[in-house]
């Protein structure tokens, strides 16, 4: 049996929607519920979005959930309670400063009139680490990635360049695949 590495379980870019760095979140919204109707309907097989610079060239993704938490600015200052559980910080110990930031003090229509008009640009990131992998990395590192940083896909990469997606459910469809062939 080969040895499978990313490249061979990645999506590759053009198999994907994208838009504009230049574009707004309302414009990425509208494009993101389309993938998702089309999804629905078996048409498309991907629910994120690739972002594009000026050059055409992949400089990240968005997610509904990064629209969800572009809504939330004061979000960003508060990391990502399941991040911080693996150091022992509870969602239970987070919600006094959730309470004080006053999340939820205005109605959702006024908080999308504010972020309707946010540019895609202020989104996006140099990926994090393990955020991205090398498409002649292991399926191993892989699986590691993913685990350990609760991402969903990953970024992967040829050198600097961005090249495809490794979907999360792609690598367990390979993970239920390769049990299925093991002795247990």
């Amino acid at each position: 049996m080969k040895n499978k590495i990313v490249k061979d379980l990645m999506i590759p870019i053009s198999e994907y929607e994208t838009i504009s760095i230049e574009s707004n979140l309302y414009e990425a919204a509208l494009a993101l519920d389309k993938v998702q109707k089309d999804y629905e309907q078996g048409i498309y097989s991907h629910k994120i979005l690739l972002i594009s610079d000026e050059k055409g060239e992949i400089v990240g993704k968005i997610s509904q959930l990064d629209v969800l938490r572009a809504m939330e600015p004061k979000g960003k200052q508060i990391h990502d309670s399941k991040t911080l559980s693996r150091f022992g910080v509870s969602a239970k110990y987070l919600q006094p400063m959730l309470s004080q930031c006053g999340f939820w003090d205005k109605p959702l229509i006024d908080i999308c009139k504010g972020a309707g008009r946010l540019k895609v640009k202020i989104l996006v990131c140099a990926p994090a680490e393990g955020e991205s992998v090398s498409e002649d990395a292991s399926l191993s590192e892989a699986v590691h990635q993913l685990a350990l940083e609760h991402h969903q896909s990953l970024l992967v990469t040829r050198g600097k360049k961005i090249v495809g997606i490794l979907r999360q459910t792609d690598m367990f469809k390979e993970v239920v695949q390769t049990l299925a062939v093991c002795e247990l």
